[in-house]
This record gives structure tokens, sequence and C-alpha cells, in this order.
């Protein structure tokens, strides 16, 4: 199963998925376009694709996904959480709904649909889960969007969830890449004209990586050299300079406020 699959790094998963002989199933808001894309798979590789339109931040999509999860006729044996959104806006400019939204999809469906699909997979010994988090949860000290604090969340948590399962054959990492060419940023309504080429990944890059390091039992896979270098200094450098580096940018924040 693979949410959020009509763009992006989950339509990349999917792709690579059914080049690779799994039967899919496809979670997605957009039930007309999740058709499309399964027919299109369907048709290149020959694989079986079954969707499953739901809109994972709403209580009734997210209990119809789990329960599909947790049905012992029809076993998982790959989940990718993949769905997420971020904001266009810091969290002083928020409202209640936006933010709560960002939680329900970030954050409680990535662990509700985990603790669905997880029974089924200790019992029968095999299975792995992929949670998509993001580098950017390294730097959840920075001021701005709660999209950071949410992602480190996601690592935080399939990291601890990892170590639980890995005694009954069952394998969870999180997958934490930096900027990729995907329709992120423009769905959320965020300018990424002036980001350097350079910086950029490839979808089907990051699904190859993510694959390799989840054969390999990595607990968190980060894809490209540059990005392992950032999420090292993130992770490493001492909390003072990420303190005095969230004062200035909160202080230009506020200039450029008024």
């Amino acid at each position: 199963m693979v949410t959020g699959a009509t763009a992006g790094i989950g339509a990349a998963f999917a792709r690579r998925l059914a080049a690779d002989g799994y039967d899919l199933l496809l979670v997605a808001r957009d039930g007309d376009r999740l058709a499309g894309v399964a027919a299109e798979l369907t048709a290149r590789y020959g694989t079986d694709v079954q969707v499953l339109p739901a809109d994972l931040a709403g209580d009734e999509g997210a209990t119809a996904v789990e329960r599909r999860l947790s049905d012992p006729a029809e076993p998982v044996d790959l989940l990718v959480n993949n769905a997420g959104i971020s904001l266009n806006r810091p969290f002083l400019r928020s409202t209640v709904e936006a933010e709560a939204r960002l939680l329900r999809l970030n954050v409680h469906a990535v662990l509700r649909l985990t603790l669905a699909v997880l029974p089924g997979m200790t019992e029968r010994r095999q299975g792995a889960v992929i949670n998509v988090s993001s580098v950017a949860g390294f730097a959840a000290v920075m001021p701005g969007s709660t999209y950071s604090a949410s992602k480190a969340w996601v690592t935080n948590f399939s990291e601890a969830v990892a170590l639980s399962a890995r005694p009954f054959g069952v394998r969870v990492m999180a997958l934490c890449p930096g900027y990729t060419r995907t329709e992120f940023h423009e769905r959320a309504g965020i300018n990424m004209s002036k980001t350097p080429e350079w910086l950029w990944l490839r979808a089907d890059d990051v699904v190859r990586d993510a694959l390799r390091d989840l054969d390999r039992g990595r607990l968190v896979s980060v894809p490209d050299w540059k990005y392992k270098l950032v999420a090292f200094g993130l992770r490493h450098a001492p909390g003072r300079l990420w303190r005095a580096v969230a004062r200035d940018t909160r202080g230009r924040i506020g200039r450029e406020d008024t």
C-alpha cells in the first residue's frame, strides 16, 4: 500500500514497486486521478493495482484505510506512509484548523496506519513500513511552519517502533529526503524559485535509495550525500548554535513582517 500515490514520491514508489512485480493498493483523496494512475501502471507493468480513495486527514478516510490494513484475508506486506502536507505560513499567523489538519495527516495518520498494519506483520513475522519524513525534521528547533516539527515526530516515532518490531522480523524505516521535484511545494503555495538547482533530488532516485536502505536494515534513510551531510550537521551541531540561528531568523522575520 502506498498513500499519497498520485504524485511525487508516492507515485515514484508506485512505479518502482509495480516494476518490481508488486501488486498494489493505492490511496489518495482524488479518486479520478487515482484511477488514472492505476490504469497506467496496470497497462505498463501488468500488475494488479487496486485503489482506495480516502482523505487521511479525516476520521472516516483514516478508518477505512485502517480497516483494509488490518484485514487478515488480504495482508499488506509493505506500507508506504507518504501522504503529507506543509503550510505556507508561520505558526504565529496560522489557524487551529490548518494546524490540526497538518497534525492529522502528517502525524495521526502515520500513527494509525502503522499501528493497524503491524499486528498482522508481526504475527506473520514479515513485512515492512516506510514512513516518509523529511530532512527538515532534524531542524525542528527552527522557527516558521510546524511542518518540520511534525516530521521530527515521524522520524523519532519510526526509529522507536523499528526497534520494537525488529525482533519479529518486521522492518520500519523513516525516509528523510531533502528538496525533491514533486507537486508538494506548489500545492502548499510555497515559492521555491530561488532554490539552487543542485539542491533538488529526483523522486525516482529518492525511492531507489529508500528501498536499498530498507534492504540494508537502516532505521533512517537520508538519500544523497549532500543531505546526509546536512542531516549529520543538524543532528550533531551544538544546541546553542541552532538556538542562535533561530534567534537571528526570528529577528529577520520580524523585520520583514513590518
